[in-house]
């Protein structure tokens, strides 16, 4: 007889077997993020892991024990032997350490605070230089290190900083009051709605359209992803080809049309250049699935498209700052490539804009090879991107507070703990400058974007592999054949001059490359007549050999100014000739500079 089929089993719905896999991963995302918190927004595990290479590499290294158990020895003996050194009438070194610059620092017993974490913050820099290590985690466990020494500085505290002290004792207490005042008034800052009103954005120390970017100029373009500006000619003659800046979409563009002595774009028009700027969108959670591809194509090309058309101008220069400049090194070397060249003929077939020849290339501050990224590589592996995904996964995008913290933390010396003492301590207010305000005008990343820029360029570093591609176009550097002007700044975190002078390595082309003082962003916005600003420069023909960067330093003449006059000139090189001045059509203005996109800010 055949049997009667099995009765099937009721589902299991016991507690146990109701946890889903998607809430099984919220579960773990939730505490994920929670840890992240603990450790100012890094991957937790990639932070242990590091600190575990470096504790076991040295627990098997006993001779580098006895070495660093010799110098702390030697480092207490000669903090004992300060005072004798003090009655011999002993003369310190100058001091070159701005946190312990006032002589205040130099009497007892604030010296002997201040030589004591000197000479331990020493001893850790050399404790965290272990054989063995990989070089990210080094990298990792020694700025850790420094962040924990810079934290624990004397200057840093009340009761152990002589300044604080004596200001505190003239005031009658009235700066450390004022002090409090200005801590619980930034704590109310952090609590403002997520996006700034009109009122509050005009109530700005240097006010956008009214103390910075105003540099005359009318919005001639617009798509969902940027606006294009373009300025009013101040002379009669201009050159031939106009100039297209390409500002990075991590940063506000005016940092190119601060205030009026010191705006790029004013002293570019002043010297006979036609000038269009990219404004870029500042995205919210709705543009979240942006990519890459956007940024180059509906951003760069369609911009050098419509410069083209609207000047009327076949060949036209292209400058980009920061991550701007590395989207026009791919855009330039795109269209520098042979199958690029064929789907674009097959496009103008179709009546598609027909894309400008560039004249130059101008890439500042801006790096290609990012085998060598300098401090922001601690925040760049497999585990730290993971934990960064999961925190916008939930936004949509990276907030600009959070990559302004980012940025904080490299420098936390300076940004951190120093400007806390200035502001809480000693009850100081920031005087405030237009490139601090402009620091403070934060923009977002959409989601996809940022994770494709930090997987493919900093993780894989796939422009340098060969592996990059764009509109499923393959790109190589090789095929930028235009003039190129590179330019690095000395004491860059962001892009390490050393890292940006390496675009030698991969093209074969006429390469200007200048070196000039400053950091990321005050070395970019030198403009002539600031104090104390040189640069170094120097010309690599094509087909030259190469020279590395320790010989290109120390051969390189010096020059005392500002590489803007140096870039000026370079630029008239490269253009054909001189022709009238260029009116803006008024058919194709939208509205006033600065335009509509720069005018949207977050504060979350």
């Amino acid at each position: 007889m055949p049997q009667a089929a099995p009765t099937p089993e009721a589902p299991n719905t016991s507690p146990r077997n109701l946890l889903s896999a998607e809430n099984a991963k919220k579960l773990d995302q939730a505490v994920h993020e929670q840890l992240s918190r603990a450790t100012m927004g890094l991957s937790p595990i990639s932070l242990a892991l590091a600190c575990a290479d470096w504790a076991m590499h040295l627990a098997a290294s006993p001779g580098q024990q006895m070495l660093l158990a010799q110098k702390a020895a030697e480092l207490i003996q000669q903090q004992m032997q300060q005072p004798l050194n003090k009655l011999s009438n002993y003369q310190p070194y100058q001091e070159t350490d701005s946190r312990f610059s006032d002589p205040a620092w130099s009497h007892w017993p604030f010296n002997m605070l201040k030589e004591s974490f000197k000479a331990g913050d020493g001893w850790w820099q050399e404790a965290t230089q272990v054989d063995g290590m990989s070089a990210h985690r080094q990298q990792m466990v020694s700025f850790f290190a420094r962040q924990w020494m810079d934290a624990m500085s004397p200057s840093n505290w009340l009761s152990t900083n002589p300044q604080v002290i004596a200001h505190s004792i003239e005031t009658g207490g009235q700066s450390l009051l004022h002090g409090m005042n200005l801590f619980l008034q930034d704590a109310h800052q952090s609590a403002l709605p997520p996006q700034a009103s009109p009122d509050e954005l005009a109530a700005l120390p240097f006010a956008v359209g009214k103390d910075v970017a105003i540099t005359p100029g009318k919005v001639v373009f617009r798509n969902h992803l940027i606006e294009l500006i373009q300025y009013e000619a101040k002379t009669k003659k201009v050159a031939a080809e106009p100039v297209l800046i390409i500002p990075s979409p991590i940063m506000k563009y005016y940092i190119m049309d601060l205030s009026p002595q010191n705006s790029m774009v004013r002293y570019l028009v002043e010297q006979g250049l036609t000038v269009l700027m990219i404004s870029w969108l500042n995205p919210d959670a709705s543009d979240r699935d942006l990519g890459m591809d956007d940024y180059l194509q509906s951003g760069v090309m369609e911009a050098m498209q419509q410069t083209s058309s609207l000047c009327a101008s076949p060949s036209i220069h292209t400058m980009g700052y920061c991550l701007g400049g590395t989207f026009l090194a791919i855009v330039a070397a795109l269209l520098g490539s042979k199958e690029f060249a064929k789907v674009h003929d097959k496009g103008r077939a179709a009546k598609e804009a027909v894309m400008p020849k560039l004249a130059s290339v101008t890439l500042l501050a801006a790096q290609t090879d990012f085998s060598e990224a300098g401090e922001l590589g601690i925040f760049i592996d497999d585990d730290q991107l993971k934990t960064l995904r999961e925190q916008i996964n939930r936004k949509g995008y990276l907030s600009g507070r959070q990559m302004a913290g980012t940025f904080q933390f490299l420098h936390s010396k300076d940004l951190i703990w120093s400007h806390h003492t200035q502001r809480y301590l000693m009850g100081e207010d920031d005087t405030g400058s237009d490139l601090m305000s402009w620091n403070a005008d934060t923009t977002h990343l959409p989601q996809r974007m940022h994770a494709e820029y930090l997987d493919s360029l900093f993780l894989k570093d796939d422009l340098i592999q060969g592996h990059y591609e764009v509109a499923g176009i393959p790109v190589a550097l090789k095929n930028l054949k235009m003039p190129l002007l590179v330019v690095g700044t000395v004491r860059d975190h962001v892009s390490p001059w050393r890292s940006v002078y390496k675009i030698h390595l991969y093209t074969d082309t006429d390469t200007t490359f200048i070196l000039a003082a400053g950091g990321h962003n005050a070395g970019i916005v030198s403009e002539p007549g600031r104090a104390r600003r040189s640069y170094q420069i120097g010309r690599v023909k094509e087909g030259a050999d190469w020279i590395n960067s320790d010989e290109w330093i120390a051969t390189a003449p010096r020059i005392e100014g500002s590489w803007w006059e140096a870039w000026s000139e370079w630029l008239q090189e490269q253009s054909s000739k001189q022709v009238n001045a260029r009116d803006i059509d008024a058919a194709s203005v939208l509205c006033d500079a600065p335009g509509e996109y720069v005018m949207v800010r977050y504060v979350d």
